[in-house]
């Protein structure tokens, strides 16, 4: 059975899969969102993403956290590409550069912080599998990077109501 090529969609962001199927793209030429708090991530999948797992690649200014401490429920995989960042991970710091891999275990409390003089560009891939479950504990490490929730919670919504929402999608400035 052969499979079909994606449609790419070409915006004044950059290209993205419009629909399923194999394609290829260039993260120069993809498309990325930005978030005040969290960075900026690619973002070319198509409208309905992957069917087993998310990935992309996440660049955080020094500082910045690429979300709210937490626990999945799934395996995630981290490969640091390019900086530095400190990894919190069950109320650790762990610095981390380029070449870094960090596994992270289903269950496993943690969250990324860029570091360093500029820009840490990370892999991230997390499964999808159904009945995922996210978990945010407070956290007094992640609190010093702004990136622990105020209540423990399972919502997002309620880890996340003191960020903005708004996500835009932008050019991609990274790679360097």
């Amino acid at each position: 059975m052969k499979t079909e090529q994606a449609r790419i969609e070409q915006t004044e962001e950059g290209v993205a899969a419009a629909s399923p199927g194999w394609f290829v793209v260039n993260l120069a030429d993809a498309r990325w969102q930005r978030g005040a708090e969290v960075g900026q991530w690619t973002d070319f999948e198509p409208p309905e993403g992957f069917e087993e797992y998310g990935i992309g690649v996440h660049v955080l200014q020094p500082g910045q956290p690429n979300g709210k401490y937490h626990a999945e429920s799934v395996q995630e995989d981290f490969l640091v590409l390019s900086g530095e960042c400190i990894l919190v991970v069950e109320e650790e710091e762990r610095r981390l550069k380029a070449w870094d891999f960090f596994h992270c275990a289903p269950g496993t409390r943690h969250i990324i912080v860029g570091a360093g003089d500029g820009p840490c560009a990370i892999l991230m891939v997390g499964s999808r599998a159904s009945g995922k479950k996210v978990h945010y504990p407070v956290s007094e490490a992640a609190a010093r990077y702004g990136a622990s929730t105020s209540e423990e919670t399972d919502a997002s919504r309620v880890a996340y109501s003191d960020w903005s929402r708004e996500y835009v999608p932008v050019r991609a400035t990274w790679p360097l």
